[in-house]
């Protein structure tokens, strides 16, 4: 059924416009400027493209890595859906070979049920840095296997992501799992400048919350975070909490990068869309939530209660971005990264309909995946 949305303003990726109607069908967008004889809406607020999340560990009370299946996903996608995020990566965090496998049977399913939003999925470890750890699981940080390469190799995963230390994964693995359709992300990681530098020749093309459990920046020794500033065609996925990152660090990351290289991610957890007194286990240990902050009993950082729509507002609020540069971080840059832009990440003619009606707080009021309204709050 065609459908026709008239919103007071329109961002469709570049600009914005007043007063013009976006007519959809069949999941695409059809026109603008004409409603084409659909069922006419007129809503307060802007309609803007769907914030596409790279990194969600869970939400709606569901950790992925503790219910992989699609029900698990599911509703962890409809909790984010509820802050604008229209297409996403459930992610696992380091775990044994046996949640990996279900971790990619209940991908594999998700997909072909055609599970809302579900773009494929991103294993977060396990081949990662003891030092860097942060909170993944010491006993199953371990060095990369052919159990894990058949999970890897895997096509029936849509978009495939895994971050990697790149002191663990030799270049040739790197290389090897390029090959095999993965888009590598590097981070949990204490490597060299050289050895990061490496891995980038061998095709990794992403970096994992940008600062956060990486070897630092230093003037004698670059490390993980120098070599992604200077890396001209990498992504960096960013954590705009106000915890993970100072501002002025992720401004200087901003600045360093060239424009659409700089993406939002939440590494989001269970609590999301919950209540604030909500706490949860993770691999037995404790992790509090005291306001918008998640630590371990031990004292790391958790992971987030971060939403994309409270991403995209902390990048305007706390860092000074124009509200248009803070929507292309959360929508047309992760597009760019994953290799879908030509169907998401921006309104256009013939691209999907996915798209979130927010007021001017960011708090979001209609969340539609592929022309289907999935959340309101109207």
């Amino acid at each position: 059924m065609k459908q026709t949305l008239i919103a007071d303003r329109i961002f469709d990726g570049q600009q914005f416009h007043h007063d013009l109607p976006v007519t959809f069908e069949d999941g695409h967008i059809l026109a603008f400027d004409t409603t084409q004889g659909a069922n006419e809406s007129r809503v307060a607020g802007t309609i803007c493209p769907g914030f596409i999340d790279v990194q969600v560990n869970g939400g709606g009370g569901v950790l992925f890595n503790a219910t992989p299946s699609r029900q698990g996903i599911e509703a962890i996608g409809l909790a984010h859906a509820k802050f604008g995020t229209t297409a996403y990566l459930p992610t696992l965090i380091t775990d044994n070979v046996s949640v990996m496998q279900h971790a990619a049977d209940a991908v594999a399913d998700a997909i072909a049920s055609g599970s809302a939003g579900v773009l494929g999925v991103h294993f977060e470890g396990p081949h990662l840095s003891v030092p860097k750890k942060g909170v993944h699981p010491e006993p199953q940080i371990r060095r990369i296997s052919d159990a894990e390469l058949a999970v890897f190799s895997r096509q029936d995963l849509g978009i495939k992501v895994v971050t990697l230390a790149p002191e663990n994964v030799s270049a040739e693995v790197i290389s090897a799992l390029v090959q095999a359709d993965v888009k590598v992300c590097l981070g949990h990681s204490n490597a060299d400048y050289d050895t990061v530098k490496a891995a980038l020749d061998a095709g990794a093309t992403g970096f994992t919350h940008l600062f956060n459990a990486m070897s630092a920046f230093g003037s004698r020794s670059p490390g993980m975070v120098g070599a992604a500033l200077e890396s001209r065609d990498s992504w960096c996925g960013l954590i705009v909490d106000g915890h993970h990152v100072h501002p002025a660090a992720a401004k200087v990351a901003i600045n360093a990068k060239p424009q659409g290289k700089v993406m939002l991610v939440t590494d989001a957890m269970p609590p999301v869309g919950l209540d604030d007194a909500v706490s949860f286990e993770l691999f037995g240990t404790q992790v509090l939530r005291v306001g918008d902050r998640l630590n371990a009993v031990t004292g790391e950082l958790a992971g987030c209660v971060l939403d994309m729509a409270g991403a995209v507002k902390n990048t305007v609020s706390m860092l000074g971005l124009s509200a248009e540069e803070a929507i292309r971080m959360a929508s047309m840059y992760p597009a760019a990264f994953l290799g879908i832009d030509k169907n998401f990440g921006s309104l256009d003619v013939g691209k999907r309909a996915d798209m979130v009606l927010m007021t001017d707080e960011y708090k979001v009021q209609q969340t539609y995946i592929a022309g289907q309204l999935i959340y309101s709050a109207l």
